[in-house]
């Protein structure tokens, strides 16, 4: 009987302290202040963070380290997507077809980096979709399946589906954190520790 006790009572502590964690990070985090509740867009899986973005948006340049800080703080709990922006610019849709063909070869992570580098730190941005061609190719891709990929239905339905995302979620500017595709943050200056609080927390709305 006193195990039994001793088991109830010890689970009604765990729960108090859960509920006073959830209560501080109610108090912390404002709705208005540090995130606001979009129409949004809707998820495959939850909970996720998206980030819309350009390579061309030098704010993003300089964030996407700080992002990536924050999303190693988070590791599993959430998963990260992103989402490229054209803004209806030339040079800017040229940077989402970057983004796709990153993705379909499965060379995000190494091109990611040196996509940014390419256009705030080299050559700048993209103009001709040779030139996607041939930093591709110095990332590895045979130059026939990145014109082949380029030419292809599923690059133009790609762009398509990043156009809508934009668009549903309400986009104005980047880059733009998204949580559950309905929580959007509010570009404040944070450190790696308390945007990934402030994700973490959003993450567990409904």
């Amino acid at each position: 009987m006193k195990k039994i006790t001793y088991v109830v009572r010890f689970m009604m502590v765990i729960f108090a302290g859960l509920f006073a964690v959830q209560v501080a990070a109610q108090a912390q985090f404002i709705e208005g202040r540090d995130y606001v509740k979009v129409a949004g867009i809707p998820e495959a899986t939850k909970p996720v963070v998206r980030e819309f973005f350009s390579y061309n948006c030098p704010h993003c340049y300089r964030q996407d380290g700080l992002f990536k800080a924050t999303m190693e703080k988070l590791g599993d709990s959430v998963d990260f997507e992103r989402t490229p922006v054209g803004a209806g610019r030339p040079s800017w849709q040229l940077s989402q077809e970057a983004y796709y063909l990153a993705q379909k070869f499965k060379v995000t992570e190494q091109a990611h980096g040196n996509l940014f580098k390419r256009i705030h730190e080299g050559q700048g941005a993209f103009t001709r979709k040779e030139e996607l061609s041939q930093f591709f190719m110095a990332e590895g891709v045979p130059q026939s399946d990145v014109e082949k990929a380029m030419a292809s239905a599923d690059s133009q339905l790609a762009l398509s589906n990043y156009d809508t995302q934009a668009e549903l979620a309400g986009i104005r500017g980047v880059p733009t954190l998204l949580v559950n595709g309905k929580y959007m943050v509010t570009n404040k200056t944070r450190s790696p520790e308390e945007l990934s609080a402030l994700l973490k927390y959003l993450s567990t709305l409904e």
